[in-house]
């Protein structure tokens, strides 16, 4: 069995995951559509919080995982603002249920005449 150093271990996996975060942002460039360059972000976002959690292991520091912890959640958050962006075309809130009815659909007692 071969027992190497656990720092070159670890360095590997990080100059792996640069090599990952390099070819999804050749993906996110290259995507040809909108939701292709989405998930490129969000993968390149998840490759982020991989990389944090191993600096912060190499050196020594575990609070660097409540950073990535952190980093992943904005992450999700944000993928999934910039969809409904995309979808809704605002970020605010939707109109009330009152309104929708009051300009569609008639009460249920009108219908009957």
């Amino acid at each position: 069995m071969m027992a190497g150093h656990p720092a070159a271990m670890f360095g590997v996996a990080i100059v792996a995951l640069f090599v990952a975060m390099l070819l999804v942002i050749a993906r996110s460039y290259a995507g040809p559509t909108l939701y292709d360059r989405v998930l490129a972000v969000n993968s390149f976002g998840t490759l982020t919080v991989l990389l944090i959690g191993l600096l912060g292991f190499l050196v020594g520091r575990p609070d660097f995982l409540d950073i990535a912890l952190l980093y992943a959640l904005i992450n999700f958050v944000g993928t999934i603002a910039v969809l409904k962006f995309v979808r809704h075309r605002h970020l605010g809130a939707a109109k009330p249920i009152r309104d929708i009815a009051i300009k569609n659909v008639a009460p249920w007692w009108e219908d009957e005449q």
